[in-house]
């Protein structure tokens, strides 16, 4: 068996006046992330870390913003997209783990939707998604509730 493993980052300005879609889950917040997508970093973080391990380059270069199909699409659709591309190439997925660094809101609540979100579309099982988050205690332009950040890695078995 081969295996192989990618780490992806992604960061996003937040603003008013626009949904916040974080894990393939709308949270209720006055912010949003600021994106040609819906911006859902965690999402775009999983995507890179995947394309990363499979090393077929990053989201950019799939997805690219100046490409106006993508305006606004939503990131689980980018994500299918990702997978289907390394299912392609014969990898399946062993697992994630993830890392959020925003302010707030608080999203342990939203934690388990996100993983059955994001395994249902990786045929995975939902234990096999660590999400965990932090905060910059108030340092930074995550603290300054200016925008967020997501770490991802993922292992891939051939």
């Amino acid at each position: 068996m081969g295996y192989r493993i990618g780490f992806g980052i992604d960061f996003h300005q937040l603003i008013e006046d626009r949904e916040f879609w974080l894990g393939g889950v709308k949270i209720q917040y006055p912010k949003g992330a600021l994106g040609h997508s819906d911006a859902d970093v965690l999402l775009h973080a999983i995507c890179d870390a995947i394309l990363g391990a499979a090393c077929l380059g990053d989201i950019g270069v799939h997805f690219p913003d100046t490409d106006n199909s993508f305006k606004n699409i939503d990131s689980k659709i980018l994500l299918q997209k990702t997978y289907d591309l390394v299912k392609q190439r014969g990898y399946s997925i062993v697992n994630i783990d993830s890392t959020i660094c925003l302010q707030s809101p608080k999203i342990k609540n939203y934690v388990p939707q996100m993983q059955e979100a994001i395994a249902g579309i990786l045929s995975i099982e939902a234990e096999d998604v660590s999400i965990k988050a932090t905060t910059t205690e108030k340092m930074g332009f995550v603290g300054r509730e200016e925008g967020l950040v997501a770490y991802a890695t993922v292992l891939l078995e051939k």
